[in-house]
């Protein structure tokens, strides 16, 4: 269902537009985000980008932009990093985004939280912040609705 919702969602998603993902290790942050830029089309691997802390994946609507925030203090070394035009132009994904929500005006926001009674299973919740992101929440909400009821 992960990989679903992920589909989804990439449908979507445009330049400009910034998901950050939160959740423990093994959560499935990395799961959902291959899925995603999977769903966009592209013939790059998709890792974690642990130790790059960034990874750009070429897909047929916009690059992707992956990033691992987990060894960044705040949003200035976010910022620090110099990728201000690859976030205008590309989605950026961000694992551990909640480290660095405040660089950003706009994002949709994504927690995993694992289900104990239910091995691999999966709580996504979804949230919103911003102009721009409450419209895609409401429109991915439609999306669900349809499909999946």
């Amino acid at each position: 269902m992960t990989a679903d919702i992920a589909a989804s969602l990439a449908e979507l998603l445009g330049p400009g537009d910034v998901v950050l993902l939160q959740g423990g290790l093994a959560a499935g942050k990395t799961f959902f985000t291959r899925h995603l830029v999977q769903e966009l089309g592209t013939q790059d691997d998709i890792s974690s980008p642990t130790y790059t802390i960034a990874n750009i994946y070429q897909t047929k609507r916009c690059n992707v932009m992956h990033v691992d925030a987990y060894r960044l203090s705040d949003a200035q070394e976010f910022h620090n990093l110099g990728l201000e035009e690859e976030i205008d132009t590309s989605i950026s994904v961000i694992e551990w985004g909640e480290r660095i929500q405040e660089a950003f005006d706009a994002y949709l926001h994504i927690t995993f939280t694992a289900v104990h009674e239910q091995a691999g299973a999966r709580d996504l919740e979804f949230g919103a912040f911003g102009q721009r992101a409450h419209r895609l929440l409401a429109q991915f909400q439609k999306r669900c609705l349809r499909g999946w009821l």
